[in-house]
């Protein structure tokens, strides 16, 4: 098996704030969809509102389905709060946080679109500046960050261990089935940009499955040269107990399979109950 092209890898740091705020010619959103996140919320908006501020990108969003203070948080350090439930109520209870990023595209007007996590720690600029960059000011189509994934617990932190499902279902499956796409070292990562007419022509998978199903399907749609990677530098949120985990590899194991047509068409819309792995259609259509 030939090894896998490379898509276009942008350095960590190459984009400073003030050229892709002087750079850009196309207008940008940040969304972070959210999910009782009252921990870490506020520090990420600060961030994205010292980053529109700057002029970097033109607004922050939060898409939210709390039951916790995260909407007051995230409202009080400046972002623009919507309720998940709230957008496009007609198809239904929400399904995760791919039925999340799809709703939230709905009120996303302007050029490109900069999702990011809710629960990261020791959030900063660079988690934004150079996805961004790679889009609005160098023109790709799809840019995916990759990072350092510590693996912390009761016994201190250690600098690799983090991302269980990605190294254990994603990448084994991606290797077998899609390996053009372990160019990209974190296929799993949730922080992503894209040109807004490119994420509304694709469907979106609800749950846990929407950052490699939208990477398979962007990838077949544009191909790699007009995707970027972007190195974020590190990158460290909650790791999830085992129960957790295991729901999330059945998604994403779904996700993969199902592109690659080892599954029905009735996979897609009729799993188990802790497996929701439905389509929303692309907005465009």
């Amino acid at each position: 098996m030939s090894l896998p092209l490379s898509p276009h890898r942008v350095a960590f740091g190459l984009h400073a704030p003030s050229d892709v705020a002087a750079a850009r010619s196309q207008s940008v959103v940040a969304i972070v969809p959210t999910r009782d996140e009252a921990d870490s919320i506020a520090p990420i908006v600060r961030v994205l509102v010292e980053l529109r501020d700057q002029g970097v990108i033109d607004r922050v969003v939060v898409a939210d389905d709390s039951s916790d203070d995260t909407p007051k948080l995230a409202q009080q350090a400046g972002a623009e709060v919507v309720r998940q439930a709230d957008l496009d109520p007609g198809v239904g209870a929400v399904r995760g946080k791919g039925d999340a990023m799809w709703r939230a595209l709905g009120v996303a007007h302007e050029d490109v679109v900069c999702f990011v996590d809710g629960d990261t720690e020791g959030f900063g600029p660079q988690h934004v500046v150079g996805l961004v960059g790679a889009v609005a000011v160098d023109g790709h189509a799809f840019a995916k960050g990759r990072y350092r994934r510590p693996f912390v617990d009761v016994r201190g932190a250690r600098p690799t261990g983090g991302g269980r499902v990605t190294e254990l279902t994603a990448k084994p499956l991606l290797r077998q089935l899609f390996p053009q796409l372990l160019a990209f070292e974190q296929p799993l990562a949730g922080e992503l940009a894209a040109r807004t007419d490119v994420l509304r022509s694709l469907p979106i998978a609800t749950g846990y499955a929407v950052d490699v199903a939208l990477l398979i399907d962007a990838w077949r749609e544009l191909g790699l040269d007009a995707m970027a990677e972007v190195d974020l530098g590190e990158r460290q949120n909650r790791h999830r107990p085992l129960a957790e985990l295991a729901a999330m590899a059945d998604e994403v194991a779904t996700a993969i399979l199902a592109r690659a047509g080892l599954l029905g068409d009735d996979a897609l819309t009729e799993r188990p109950p802790r497996v929701p792995a439905a389509l929303r259609s692309p907005l465009g259509s």
